[in-house]
């Protein structure tokens, strides 16, 4: 910066009206970065984040202070104030013995609400189950369907699901559509006409266009949740879209995983939505008043507990319970992630895990959607390999689900990544299961997945320049990813 005001003096020397206009824009832009500065200090946010936030300011400050302007927040307290807290109401049900053990305290003590017992969980592990449950829960239900996703895209599928939900509310059901207006860019307007048309709503999460408020359109909601007369609920990372479901198998399908789920914490999933769907309407931060007029009763004998987790959390939940599920575990941690960017502290324990001999597995694609991920991850996962820790690249084709399974006994799953975005600045949900059923079935599954996994073989040392340079970058920069 001090460059800048070096070639500025001499502007204004040279051409006293031209120099004076780019001696002001100098100072303005100064002054501009050192406020953006001395804000991203003030946010306390974790240290490789702050530094990459730093450089490009620094360097690139015409590119760095607009983005950051834009992009960079996190915790924001005018959005806050705005939206209503996330403060779970918990339902009536069976107590769980999980609600003593040390995550699920953790995860109390970041604002979820306890575990409870009481459900039926029906895992969905493909896209065709997938496609065929949520189908027959959008025509099965009498008084209420709440759908919210984050990407609906303009395919067969999205065309189907918007067919549904106008036929359903033609015959007088009370349906809700929130879409995030940035992963649904192309479709949550004149896509979704029929819905309106036919009595139905439907809403958009933080217009990107224009902004709503600074940092709006780095702010993304991600959750995954559809729940049905408010008895039960599909919830996991699949979007609405062809890559990820559809009713006939397909060659670019991507893998994933999911869930249905009956029982009490069905409740907290819907005040999840009624949540965001008020404050996608501009509504005040009251508890909607429409939840379920009877209290849920138990379909089963599985323990969860449901982890909301975003800026209109106090903490940030699924990480502390991430956290607190891998350095408790006693005999393995199994990772299935699309992206894999940990920060530092969950880097090292997972590192710490795999040198004291403990199973860690972390299955990822050889190849995701996002090339820059893939090489901001190559550090970690080279690292971990060398502690000890397997590392298995799935393919041919996308597995975009997110899964962890620890000890073969308890399982968090839902819509986060495993990444710096997913933990600490999108608005995501998850679910942990404490039964051994469910873990059970997790393990299983997960075996399935690493049968169409292959080792990493990517050598530590030789690695050429260039590839390396990009990674280094890559790595600098993944905090911002």
């Amino acid at each position: 910066m001090t460059d800048w005001v070096v070639q500025a003096y001499r502007n204004l020397a040279e051409h006293p009206l031209t120099g004076l206009t780019a001696h002001l824009l100098t100072v303005a832009g100064f002054l501009l970065a050192i406020f953006t500065v001395a804000r991203l200090l003030s946010e306390r946010r974790q240290p490789g984040n702050t530094f990459a936030w730093l450089l490009a300011i620094a360097f690139v400050p015409y590119i760095g202070v607009p983005l950051y302007l834009m992009l960079g927040g996190r915790k924001l307290r005018r959005l806050a104030a705005r939206k209503a807290r996330l403060t779970p109401v918990v339902p009536p049900g069976p107590p769980s013995a999980a609600a003593s053990g040390h995550t699920a305290r953790v995860l109390m003590l970041n604002g979820a609400a306890p575990p409870l017992g009481g459900h039926r969980v029906t895992f969905l592990t493909t896209g065709e189950q997938s496609f065929v449950e949520i189908e027959k829960l959008i025509l099965e239900a009498r008084d209420t369907i709440h759908v919210m996703t984050f990407i609906l895209a303009r395919d067969e599928v999205g065309r189907r699901l918007v067919e549904l939900l106008a036929r359903r509310a033609r015959e007088g059901v009370k349906v809700r559509l929130l879409l995030d207006s940035l992963g649904s860019f192309m479709s949550s307007r004149g896509f979704c006409d029929p819905i309106r048309q036919a009595g139905g709503e439907v809403r958009r999460f933080m217009p990107v266009l224009p902004l709503q408020t600074r940092g709006s359109a780095n702010l993304r909601n991600h959750r995954k949740i559809a729940v049905v007369d408010h008895r039960i609920a599909a919830i996991g990372g699949r979007n609405v879209a062809r890559e990820y479901m559809g009713p006939a198998p397909s060659r670019r399908r991507w893998r994933d995983f999911g869930a249905i789920i009956e029982g009490p914490a069905v409740s907290l999933l819907n005040d999840i939505f009624l949540a965001d769907w008020a404050f996608a309407g501009g509504k005040p931060p009251a508890r909607p008043p429409d939840g379920p007029a009877e209290p849920i009763p138990p379909a089963g004998d599985s323990e969860l507990q449901v982890v909301a987790s975003g800026p209109d959390v106090a903490g940030d939940p699924l990480y502390e319970g991430i956290l607190s599920l891998v350095q408790q575990a006693e005999r393995s941690v199994w990772i299935v992630t699309p992206y894999f960017i940990p920060d530092e502290v969950l880097f090292r324990s997972l590192l710490l895990k795999a040198r004291s001999g403990l199973d860690v597995r972390i299955i990822v694609p050889a190849r995701s959607n996002h090339p820059v991920t893939d090489l901001a991850r190559r550090h970690y996962l080279r690292e971990l390999r060398a502690a000890g820790a397997q590392i298995m690249l799935y393919g041919p084709g996308m597995n975009h689900a997110k899964v962890l399974l620890v000890d073969e006994a308890s399982v968090l799953f839902g819509s986060a990544n495993m990444d710096l975005r997913s933990l600490f600045v999108n608005f995501e949900v998850g679910v942990v299961a404490y039964s051994r059923s469910e873990a059970a079935a997790v393990a299983a599954w997960m075996h399935g997945v690493m049968q169409q996994t292959k080792p990493m073989n990517e050598p530590r040392k030789h690695r050429l320049f260039f590839p390396a340079l990009g990674e280094e970058i890559a790595r600098l920069l993944a905090p911002m990813l």
